[in-house]
């Protein structure tokens, strides 16, 4: 009969420790290099997430300042319900929606074709550059109060002055800010945010390897295969940056409509928020206002973050 023999014991390597006193000295000095921040975390949570809270614990509340208010009481999700079933707030979400996917889609086709036109050098570039870079630089309620009243007022603005000087008749009849509101939001929205999407986009177009174009070209591609195969595809990234950048903070914007149609025919969110609260005196509806935007920027957020993320990534393989 043949022996077994028994596997021989396995030896168990003990695990390294480190003494306690390392790790006193570990934890001392890494709140030497944390403790500086300090401050600066603090006052980030006061101006930032206290207020969120409080926004937060207003929207569950029956919270008016009318005069036949009852006084303060738990909502539980009406005020959400009423901001979802209440035609006005329905009507501002729909403009909302509206207004950013014309703003950030025709921003970003702009953006797109002047970044290809400022990767070619040629006399003067420079220049152009920095004058395609100042209307985002405006002020943005600055730059609502220009649009609204030196180039869009009716009789008097710019553009109803040279149509006059065209021979259009009834040029000077033409009413965009009353008769075209949303249109004139986004006409100067696209015009201040192109420049912010055309930075974006350049940045990624001088990113490309130009020995790759090079290569392509000795191959034979044209300028149209050349940038449908190649350059779209190194841009992609960029592009979708700019696009949930420039929807996160159209999506936000408060500036345009109040100083150009003050809400007529034109209330996105954030101004229902600020009827609701100033003017209806309903904190608690408005507050609900507030946490749709806030959660509904978070999404956006989210993938813009993702987004930078898959960027940092790829710069990082090619290295």
């Amino acid at each position: 009969m043949a022996s077994v023999t028994a596997p021989a014991p396995t030896t168990v390597e003990p695990v390294a420790t480190r003494p306690p006193e390392e790790y006193k000295k570990w934890g001392r000095e890494s709140w030497k290099l944390r403790a500086p921040l300090m401050p600066a975390l603090v006052f980030l949570i006061v101006v930032t997430q206290l207020p969120f809270v409080a926004t937060l614990v207003m929207s569950f509340m029956d919270w008016s300042a009318q005069p036949d208010a009852e006084g303060r009481s738990f909502a539980g999700f009406d005020n959400f319900k009423t901001v979802f079933t209440t035609p006005a707030y329905r009507s501002a979400v729909l403009n909302t929606i509206e207004m950013t996917v014309v703003i950030v889609g025709v921003s970003a086709l702009l953006a797109l074709g002047i970044a290809l036109l400022l990767n070619h050098a040629f006399i003067g570039r420079g220049v152009v550059r920095t004058m395609m870079i100042a209307p985002f630089l405006i002020v943005p309620i600055a730059a609502a109060v220009f649009w609204g009243n030196g180039i869009l007022m009716t009789g008097f603005g710019l553009v109803d002055g040279v149509l006059g000087q065209l021979g259009v008749p009834g040029a000077q009849d033409i009413a965009f800010l009353t008769d075209h509101p949303k249109l004139a939001i986004e006409i100067e929205l696209i015009w201040q945010w192109t420049p912010f999407m055309m930075l974006i986009l350049l940045a990624g177009l001088q990113s490309q390897d130009p020995e790759v174009l090079e290569a392509a070209s000795i191959d034979g591609c044209n300028s149209w295969q050349t940038f449908v195969h190649m350059t779209l595809p190194h841009v992609r990234r960029y592009l979708e940056l700019s696009i949930v950048l420039g929807t996160i903070f159209i999506v936000q914007n408060f500036d345009t409509v109040l100083g150009m149609t003050g809400g007529l025919n034109s209330t996105n969110i954030p101004y229902a928020v600020y009827e609701t609260f100033y003017s209806a005196k309903d904190y608690g509806v408005a507050s609900a206002l507030g946490v749709v935007v806030v959660i509904g920027s978070l999404i956006v957020a989210t993938f813009a973050l993702r987004v930078v993320s898959s960027l940092l990534t790829d710069e990082e393989a090619a290295r």
